[in-house]
């Protein structure tokens, strides 16, 4: 059995196709359907069965058998960088992490689990060391905080144990995370509701719509996920980007390309958002590549094409 926590999500469920496609069915989805649209994430897919998240972690908590387990993908988290509960923050991204990751260590089960870029706040450099992280919120301290605890056991631990750093993932399957969603996605809506393509004006240098960031299309996310799994990977904590930011002004401009019409509409830089908005990320990917990965990834051009196909279908 395989099992992908946060599986009716984003990151989630596209693993469990991924997984499908790679003809694994014994699969454990466990998530919180309190949203009970994420469902249609899983409706093309192929599992053995549901477990919510309570339940689940009662039973991990307890050291209960789910028997012959494979691998873990943890990709269960609150992802909302604009949620400041911190208590609910750090159970759900924190304390449960440590929890599953024990379970796992016990029972020598690969662990792979989602962190994130958000650890290194407004960078400038993107390089997996402690003197780059600097996260703005605490969501990203959440993230941040389990990628140090595993630090101080990776010495030690005799089992997988891997960390992607995932950068602006996109792609389909994420119309549930409604504000959280993608760029790609938003512009997308826009132009199918008869309106231009909005980016924000310029900002901290850039020219309007020239915010960098490392877009990463979501079947690339799976495809390393799955790599570093079968492949028997060391345990580390690693980027997961392509290495190659491009502005918010590719993704429109691919919007616009795909449907024909269009055109880009600049609204004023959100006074809110000034000093703590990521301008620019862009993954140092030498590490990832220093293992052996050496498939390439998909361009915003190529991305967002192959998601808007999915998406207007």
């Amino acid at each position: 059995m395989i099992i992908v926590t946060g599986g009716a999500g984003f990151i989630g469920s596209n693993l469990v196709k991924s997984l499908n496609q790679a003809g694994y069915q014994d699969i454990l989805v466990v998530d919180d359907l309190e949203d009970g649209t994420k469902f249609t994430n899983l409706v093309d897919c192929e599992i053995a069965d549901y477990m919510d998240k309570d339940e689940f972690l009662g039973m991990i908590v307890s050291g209960e058998n789910f028997g012959d387990v494979e691998a873990v993908f943890h990709e269960g988290a609150c992802s909302a960088t604009t949620e400041w509960n911190g208590k609910f923050m750090m159970d759900v991204n924190y304390q449960y992490s440590k929890d599953l990751l024990h379970y796992c260590l016990e029972r020598r089960i690969p662990f792979l689990y989602a962190s994130s870029a958000s650890v290194y706040g407004m960078g400038p450099v993107f390089k997996e060391d402690r003197a780059n992280e600097k996260p703005l919120n605490v969501y990203g301290y959440s993230k941040f905080l389990f990628d140090q605890y595993v630090r101080q056991l990776l010495p030690e631990i005799d089992s997988q144990v891997i960390g992607f750093r995932y950068f602006n993932v996109y792609g389909p399957r994420e119309q549930h995370k409604a504000s959280m969603a993608s760029v790609a996605f938003h512009l997308n809506n826009q132009v199918l509701a008869g309106e231009n393509p909005k980016l924000f004006e310029g900002c901290d240098g850039y020219g309007d719509g020239g915010q960098t960031r490392d877009f990463v299309y979501v079947s690339d996310v799976c495809d390393v996920n799955l790599w570093c799994w079968k492949e028997q990977a060391p345990s580390g904590i690693y980027n997961l980007g392509t290495g190659a930011a491009e502005p918010f002004q590719a993704v429109a401009e691919a919007v616009i390309n795909y449907h024909g019409q269009g055109k880009v509409e600049y609204i004023p830089f959100p006074a809110h958002l000034k000093g703590r908005y990521q301008s620019f990320t862009e993954a140092d990917m030498g590490l990832l590549r220093s293992i052996g990965y050496n498939k390439p990834f998909k361009t915003v051009a190529q991305g967002v094409a192959e998601y808007l196909a999915w998406l207007n279908k």
